[in-house]
């Protein structure tokens, strides 16, 4: 049900012109929940609405949940990525725990 608030919120910001921050802002004033996940998902929903058709608007929409998703893979990516950096550098033996013997 939150999905579908979030929605609402963001076709109602984006429909009164708002973009960017200044959408996402208007989105969390409203669901104080929403976070970039959710907002990722709401867009998606508006994106596939058949209903929703003007152009402008799914632009908006388009723009910040990509802006938002790759928000997200730099908070995570960095980490992530040193990580499997270093699990390709090790010798198969030291990854499965196995020492010599």
């Amino acid at each position: 049900m939150a999905k579908k608030k979030i929605y609402e919120a963001l076709v109602d910001g984006a429909s009164a012109g708002l973009v960017d921050a200044a959408l996402f802002a208007y989105v969390q004033e409203r669901c104080p929940q929403v976070n970039n996940k959710k907002l990722v998902r709401a867009s998606l929903l508006a994106l596939t609405d058949p209903h929703l058709a003007d152009r402008n608007i799914l632009q908006t929409i388009y723009s910040l949940s990509i802006k938002k998703r790759l928000e997200d893979l730099h908070a995570t990516g960095s980490a992530t990525s040193e990580k499997s950096e270093r699990d390709k550098k090790a010798p198969p033996a030291e990854l499965q725990g196995l020492h010599p013997g």
